[in-house]
């Protein structure tokens, strides 16, 4: 998976938006949106949420968990734990950079707010790095990663299954080029 097929299935996370203008319930295949009313609080999906930002019908609400005293416990705390702790969203990188990229207006301390982000993804990549060597050295069978998001699997997931084949290939002693391939597609 791409990370711009991550980013789409975020896109679909709902935000709280605070609209400027007045229309109906929409019917939409993924569901009904709406009412809006000027000054009265609704949730959309973020890919709605910033269409009506761009064209300025809409003031964003940031996610609850958007906030600098609670991005700062959930830093500490992964920087704290050998294990992978449970992200207040499960795409919480790509709602950091789309609602920061189209919306920073409207959510206070954003550079701080991408800083934090982006010392946790840090400390969850270094672990990450850290459970595959691990992984890898003590020639394991399975690995058991509780919480991980999906963009941190994509980001290692090719890499390590490269990995493993190798691994593989260089446990049962095949030359490249033989017959007998483990897991060609």
């Amino acid at each position: 998976m791409e990370p711009a097929e991550v980013e789409f299935l975020a896109e679909k996370e709902l935000v709280t938006i605070v609209p400027n203008f007045s229309l109906d319930r929409i019917h939409l295949i993924g569901g009904d949106l709406g009412p809006f009313n000027p000054g009265l609080p609704v949730e959309v999906p973020v890919w709605l949420a910033i269409s009506l930002k761009q064209r300025q019908k809409c003031r964003l609400i940031p996610p609850e968990w958007m906030d600098v005293e609670k991005l700062e416990e959930i830093r500490d705390q992964e920087r704290k734990e050998d294990t992978f702790t449970r992200m207040p969203s499960p795409y919480y990188m790509e709602l950091t950079k789309l609602l920061l990229n189209y919306a920073s207006d409207n959510i206070p301390k954003a550079d701080e707010i991408r800083t934090l982000v982006k010392d946790t993804w840090d400390t969850r990549i270094a672990k990450l790095r850290l459970s595959a060597d691990s992984f890898v050295r003590r020639q394991e069978v399975h690995a058991k990663l509780d919480n991980l998001t999906l963009m941190e699997i994509n980001t290692t997931g090719a890499f390590l299954t490269q990995a493993l084949d190798h691994m593989y290939k260089l446990r049962t002693n095949l030359q490249p080029g033989e017959a007998a391939h483990s897991q060609d597609f």
